[in-house]
């Protein structure tokens, strides 16, 4: 294999395109219900902002289908309230993924994290030690009534599908590959899924041809970020919607503006801000569904509830 149309080729064997997919075709794919495209708000942070969430979306009429939660770490919340917050989410028809407290940056050797070297490593966690408290979390969310979970790591993403394999976790749970594991490609992608994915998040700067490659290679449901932080790039990408929708879908428009996670996440960011601040979210996903309406009637977006969604247990 010496030309690049020798490498293309074998790659196209494995099932991976060759090239992205300048020429943009439709998916063919869809959710279960038939539609093109959800909506997804980070930084829930609280009961409170799970609350201000619910509030805002009834004023507006617009469905919120999936919650990623506690993005600060679901250890700086005692179970009481991971309890409100899947009451209200089960109550409402809302699937939440939660951030697991221990992770990268928490760790003794989070030092790495702040040199140049250090942030290329990703989020991965450091040692047996650390995957064993990422997991105890997760046992103590889901003795919540909580079924899904953000995945920063492949490594611990291989585990918990062997977990929920063999019933040591409800076989609804759903894992999401973060942002953080740092894919961006059919490759990468088909990697993700193979592991036991079932929703994944590639980075926030994956163009259309990309994002078109991708969805050739994989089936699993896409989250594609319209509004992200000013530090990880800092894209709004409202206008795109149409065209996401159409090459991605099945997909999640993801909704997480703001300055950076560690400026919005802590947890001694007063809880009313973040209440404030999800409203503005969910304004945002009200613009989407306006540009949606007026540009691309023909991608239907779910409605509330829809059958599949990992809802948490009340």
């Amino acid at each position: 294999m010496s030309t690049l149309k020798e490498i293309r080729d074998f790659m196209e064997t494995m099932g991976i395109p060759g090239r992205d997919l300048w020429e943009l075709p439709d998916s063919p794919m869809t959710f279960p219900d038939g539609t093109h495209w959800r909506v997804e708000i980070s930084g829930v942070e609280r009961a409170s902002t799970m609350e201000a969430m619910i509030d805002e979306a009834r004023k507006r009429d617009i469905p919120v289908h999936r919650a990623i939660a506690t993005v600060g770490g679901s250890t700086f919340l005692d179970t009481a309230e991971l309890r409100a917050m899947a009451q209200m989410a089960h109550d409402e028809g809302i699937e939440i993924i939660m951030a697991i407290g221990h992770r990268k940056a928490w760790d003794v050797g989070s030092k790495e994290m702040s040199t140049w070297e250090g942030g290329m490593w990703g989020a991965r966690l450091r040692g047996s030690d650390n995957v064993s408290y990422w997991l105890a979390d997760m046992m103590r969310n889901i003795e919540a009534g909580i079924r899904g979970f953000l995945v920063y790591d492949e490594g611990v993403l291989s585990i918990v599908n062997q977990m929920r394999e063999q019933g040591l976790v409800p076989k609804e749970t759903v894992f999401k590959c973060s942002v953080f594991a740092g894919h961006c490609s059919p490759a990468g992608a088909r990697v993700i899924e193979s592991l036991g994915a079932d929703t994944f998040n590639p980075s926030s700067d994956v163009s259309l041809p990309i994002l078109a490659a991708i969805r050739k290679a994989v089936g699993m449901t896409l989250d594609v970020y319209v509004a992200i932080v000013d530090s990880m790039g800092g894209e709004y990408r409202v206008m795109e919607t149409p065209e996401i929708a159409r090459v991605a879908s099945p997909c999640y428009f993801k909704i997480e503006p703001g300055k950076s996670e560690p400026d919005i996440y802590k947890p001694w960011v007063e809880e009313s801000w973040h209440a404030g601040f999800v409203r503005e979210k969910v304004k945002m996903a009200d613009i989407i569904r306006e540009v949606m309406t007026r540009h691309a009637p023909q991608l239907v977006l779910s409605g509330k509830r829809p059958a599949d969604l990992a809802i948490p247990v009340a």
